[in-house]
């Protein structure tokens, strides 16, 4: 089986391996054949922090190339999202039943496989803000996966949505998103009944400084650096971390909730760079150096 391992002597720190054993799945895992695989940008970090012979890639799309024995999740053949901890990046691999969820039919491998990490990360964040209905919510980073996804699933529960931008030009994307408006700064703002942050930093802080009363902050990202913050700046407000592997058991539920709305046309991945699996590296080193917006996905022929 081929698939991608950590090699320090290869460039990217990466090598297309060839003869990598077979999952062997546990009595609640089925096996999938990757035919779509997602790339995060915070698996350039992971890299560089793995051990030598470590098997990358967390979001994947495929068929079900072995169903699980203990009867759970999809039947063999069936075409599935999971997310993975590790070895998506290979040709086949193995996942609890749990962490995957049946595609429906009008919902491509590559729209899938461009959903995980991001989409959970927004499904779950905008969760923890309650009912939005109404209610005006902010998106820091909107640009990002994440805030793409966030600033969509927003509009879509009912949401009056701001999306925080850094650069004038991405404020058409933001838009083209469902937010209501894109701005660069929150000088003069109104206030927030919820904020989704991936940025931190400076740029949390602030959006603390604009949250209602009993307003709630997720954040879920640091790109702007560490945050200086004081009493002040919680007083009558919640702020909370976010992972989006929390809660764990229920992530294939989510998966399916995300698909469905792939389906149905209320979310749409945007996608950015889509390349055969053998092209990683200059992907990679695209995404580190921002000559593309949106997400990432490789494509795998199964054998």
């Amino acid at each position: 089986m081929r698939g991608f391992i950590t090699d320090r002597s290869a460039p990217r720190g990466l090598r297309l391996a060839d003869n990598l054993p077979e999952p062997e799945p546990a009595p609640d895992e089925l096996v999938i054949g990757v035919r779509a695989a997602g790339v995060n940008r915070g698996e350039l970090a992971l890299l560089g922090q793995r051990d030598q012979d470590w098997r990358p890639g967390q979001d994947v799309a495929g068929t079900v190339h072995r169903a699980a024995a203990d009867g759970s999740g999809p039947p063999e053949g069936a075409p599935v999202i999971a997310i993975v901890d590790g070895a998506g990046w290979s040709q086949r691999v193995a996942v609890p039943t749990q962490r995957a969820a049946a595609l429906p039919p009008d919902v491509s491998f590559t729209d899938a496989a461009a959903l995980p990490i991001a989409g959970l990360t927004a499904l779950r964040g905008l969760r923890r803000g309650g009912s939005v209905l109404a209610r005006r919510v902010l998106v820091t980073a909107a640009s990002g996966a994440v805030g793409q996804f966030a600033t969509q699933l927003a509009r879509a529960a009912g949401a009056e949505v701001i999306a925080l931008v850094s650069r004038p030009e991405s404020a058409l994307e933001a838009r083209d998103a469902g937010a209501h408006d894109a701005v660069t700064s929150l000088d003069g703002a109104s206030r927030f009944h919820l904020v989704l942050d991936g940025a931190g930093g400076p740029v949390l802080k602030a959006a603390l400084a604009h949250l209602a009363p009993t307003g709630l902050a997720v954040t879920y990202g640091g790109m702007a650096g560490a945050a200086d913050f004081g009493l002040g700046n919680f007083l009558g407000h919640t702020l909370v971390g976010l992972v989006h592997s929390d809660p764990e058991n229920e992530r294939g539920a989510d998966l399916a909730v995300l698909a469905g709305l792939v389906a149905d046309g209320r979310l749409r991945p945007r996608i950015g760079r889509t390349e055969n699996w053998e092209k990683l590296r200059e992907v990679l080193d695209d995404l580190a150096g921002g000559r593309f917006r949106g997400k990432a996905v490789l494509t795998l022929a199964q054998s």
